[in-house]
């Protein structure tokens, strides 16, 4: 198993850490209507998923 030699400085550790970002997910647009949604959910405006309607609008 490895073991580290040497200790690790704070600064080194963060600047790694911060390589680890997280962005926003992207919209995309609906396949029946077009407007903008997130992926994998249920589009707010005609209610399909995958191609079939999975909640009731009106």
């Amino acid at each position: 198993m490895a073991v580290p030699k040497k200790k690790m400085s704070r600064s080194r550790t963060r600047s790694r850490k911060a390589a680890w970002k997280v962005h926003a997910p992207r919209p995309v647009a609906c396949e029946r209507c077009g407007q903008p949604k997130l992926p994998h959910r249920a589009c707010r405006e005609c209610g399909t998923y995958a191609g079939r309607e999975v909640i009731e609008t009106e």
